[in-house]
């Protein structure tokens, strides 16, 4: 008989080992059967990239989870590939949903296409599947970690009630995806709400100190000093100011939502 579980196929971007990624699967293996395929190293900021430079090898490993030995599959690449590969080559027949998630560190207003989790999301909706991305609001300094001072429990459960409802139901016309953003003290409790993107960058990159271009230096983040002064419809204002879920429709067409053939003319005016 055919199993009738919905197959949702989850990754991430902080890596397989991430506490995130296991938070997630523990909750969507509730509501269905879950391949996790996630880069085989931390590959945060990846956005949706495909670098020439991945080895594309796929190790499959044992992992403990809530005391249940589960199978998953280390991905030599980024989010976005783990998530081709995860398609094209590890689930045997197309998945219902994928999933994104959970990340450290919240991902909102125009620094969505940095991150490797929404990137990833993307990548399985230009592939015509539900898809969604799940962050868990963190301190910068847990970022690039793998800390267990986080708890995902609530960012799990948000994560599991979300994936159901896509399963139930497919995603209106004009939008692609969902991004979830939980607050970092949420509860199961928490109430959420939809919002639109914010026009914030969010994290403002700064340069490291350094004596001498010679040196060894990365660009670094910190928070936009003008969030104080967010729109109330926005993921930031909602995440931020409301602490509820920010969840975010978002489409993969980006073409400015003005009348072109009006600006067609403004420009050509210009050549006058």
């Amino acid at each position: 008989m055919k199993n009738k579980k919905p197959h949702i196929l989850l990754t991430n971007d902080d890596g397989i080992r991430s506490p995130g990624l296991w938070a997630a699967a523990s909750e969507l293996s509730k509501i269905g059967y879950v391949t996790v395929a996630a880069p085989r190293e931390q590959s945060t900021g990846m956005g949706r990239s495909l670098p020439s430079t991945s080895d594309g090898i796929i190790k499959k490993e044992q992992v403990q989870v809530n005391g249940q030995e589960w199978s998953v599959y280390a991905v030599g690449g980024s989010p976005a590939q783990a998530v081709l590969h995860g398609i094209l080559e590890i689930v045997p027949h197309k998945p219902d949903l994928i999933v994104s998630g959970i990340n450290y560190g919240e991902n909102v207003g125009l620094g969505i296409t940095i991150s490797g989790t929404v990137g990833a999301a993307m990548e399985a909706a230009s592939m015509g599947f539900p898809a969604m991305a799940v962050s868990l609001q963190t301190e910068a300094h847990y970022h690039l970690s793998h800390s267990e001072d986080i708890d995902f429990k609530t960012a799990g459960y948000f994560t599991g009630y979300f994936a159901k409802m896509l399963l139930d139901r497919k995603l209106s016309k004009g939008v692609d995806l969902i991004k979830v953003e939980v607050p970092s003290h949420a509860t199961p409790e928490t109430e959420w709400q939809m919002a639109r993107l914010s026009r914030l960058r969010y994290y403002e990159p700064f340069p490291v100190e350094r004596e001498s271009w010679d040196v060894p230096g990365s660009i670094s983040y910190r928070h936009d000093n003008n969030i104080e002064n967010e729109q109330e419809d926005t993921d930031v204002f909602v995440l931020r100011k409301k602490k509820m879920v920010a969840v975010t429709p978002l489409d993969l067409d980006m073409t400015a939502r003005v009348n072109l053939n009006d600006l067609e003319s403004y420009l050509r005016k210009s050549q006058a």
